[in-house]
């Protein structure tokens, strides 16, 4: 159960006695969980008739029936809208086919409301996740050039030089300049209506982003965050104007720099135990950062008896990259425990990756944390999630496990990611689903990650779906 379906229990639990008439909670999320959206939609809106439901229940029911909502866009192909993605490349697809792929977790399919759905993105991840299916796709349509990794694989090897020169862990110091748009469609909000907007702000990291600076907005009406908020915001608002797009613009520039550490595992000193930073990053964080049963049973498989921090970083980077292949991902929002989500389907994108290797390695008593926000290579841009680990007589050190072991047969290089950076990286959190400044009234979009934006108005969120949103980043020196 969820931290939102516990809330519910305990406030419907003491806050309703007498409401036999209505269905209860256990019934509708039980309809959820079965995946009778459509059935469990009617009892909430039952629900929401009975005038002794506290207004606290009431949201959170309005919150199920947005992530129903969700769950329904990002599950949105029929079987045969998945038949002919697949066609092309198998003549002979069959429903045993389709059976035995959602078996083996290669073609992500839920049920809702006794249909067959796919994830909007399931032909392109089994293609990624299945080894016949990846073979077949070759023969189709050719071997692919993988653009971004051959560009950082071979980039790294300066860093590490630029390193060893200088006698400094950071490095290759780089200046870009940022715009970002977002553009609400227009007819999502009534004319006149104040629309409400949190665009990602840049942090401040003494070593890697030491300067932000704003350089220009399109409206009068924001706050910037305060440089300790986790995840960072500049807040917009603005009127809506009849058949127009609503736009909100942000441009700043930002200094980043590279960081490689040449660790020696046998000179890390032991963990000081009662500090701060040795308590606050190895604990748990429901609901994605839990000490399972199975995470328990993996790390020991991983692990074993090691007990060097380096080498249990790499152990379990390692068992990721070898055994969790990216795929594209649904939307967090809708992940009730990510790690969990990982484990049983055996994919994930950079930050569900991030979130298992996170877990894993605080339940190994390793301080680690969450760090996202994009990459702007000169080759590409997306918005990217990866992480830092702490060691004792060292600091904090990035860890990119979706970029993985790199393939090269010097070791420093082939490790690069698990104890260094590139300096094309934009930082905007330092952790996952902490509260945006100003707060928020109505569920985020992205309950873990804030990188495309956040927009609501009086009448509730606004989900991705509604508007557009565009990077463009320049270097300037």
């Amino acid at each position: 159960m969820n931290n939102l379906k516990f809330a519910f229990c305990i406030i419907l639990l003491t806050g309703i006695t007498t409401c036999t008439q209505y269905p209860s909670e256990q019934e509708i999320f039980s309809n959820i969980d079965s995946g009778n959206f459509t059935l469990a939609e009617e009892q909430i809106q039952l629900l929401h008739e009975n005038k002794s439901v506290p207004d606290s229940v009431k949201k959170i029911m309005n919150d199920q029936l947005d992530l129903m909502s969700r769950i329904r866009k990002d599950f949105s192909l029929s079987g045969d809208e998945i038949k002919d993605k697949l066609l092309p490349y198998f003549p002979q697809l069959n429903d045993s086919m389709l059976r035995k792929w959602e078996n083996e977790k290669s073609l992500e399919m839920r049920i809702i409301d006794d249909e067959r759905k796919y994830f909007r993105h399931a032909h392109y991840n089994l293609f990624r996740l299945n080894k016949e299916a990846k073979k077949r796709k070759i023969e189709v349509d050719g071997e692919g050039v993988n653009v971004l990794n051959n560009f950082y694989t071979g980039y790294v090897n300066s860093i590490i030089e630029q390193v060893k020169r200088s006698n400094k862990n950071t490095v290759d110091e780089k200046k870009f300049q940022v715009q970002y748009t977002i553009k609400l469609k227009p007819g999502v909000v009534p004319a006149g209506e104040t629309v409400q907007c949190w665009l990602p702000y840049p942090r401040i990291h003494g070593q890697r982003q030491p300067e932000v600076t704003l350089v220009s907005l399109n409206t009068e009406q924001y706050q910037v965050a305060p440089a300790e908020k986790l995840q960072r915001t500049i807040y917009m608002e603005k009127t809506v104007q009849k058949d127009s797009i609503t736009t909100f613009q942000v441009t700043f520039e930002v200094k980043t720099a590279a960081q490689w550490f040449d660790i020696n595992p046998e000179t890390v000193s032991p963990y000081n135990k009662t500090s701060q930073v040795f308590r606050e990053f190895t604990r748990e964080r429901p609901p994605h950062i839990v000490f399972t049963d199975e995470i328990r049973e993996l790390s020991q498989r991983i692990v074993g008896d090691e007990d060097n921090p380096v080498r249990i970083v790499r152990k379990i980077y390692q068992w990721i990259d070898e055994n969790i292949p990216w795929a594209s991902a649904l939307e967090y929002s809708t992940v009730p425990c990510i790690p969990a989500y990982v484990l049983e389907n055996r994919h994930g994108d950079c930050g569900m990756q991030s979130l298992l290797f996170i877990t894993l390695a605080r339940y190994n008593d390793i301080p680690a944390k969450w760090q996202s926000g994009w990459y702007f290579f000169p080759v590409q841009t997306n918005m990217h999630d990866w992480a830092e680990v702490y060691y004792e007589g060292v600091g904090w050190v990035p860890v990119d496990q979706s970029f993985g072991l790199l393939d090269s047969e010097d070791e420093q290089i082939r490790w690069f990611y698990t104890q260094g950076i590139d300096p094309f990286r934009l930082i905007i959190n330092d952790d996952w689903g902490r509260e945006l400044f100003p707060p928020k009234k109505f569920l985020r979009s992205e309950t873990v990650d804030f990188q495309r934006g956040e927009l609501e108005w009086s009448g509730g969120n606004l989900y991705f779906d509604q508007w557009d949103y565009s990077f463009i980043p320049k270097q300037v020196n």
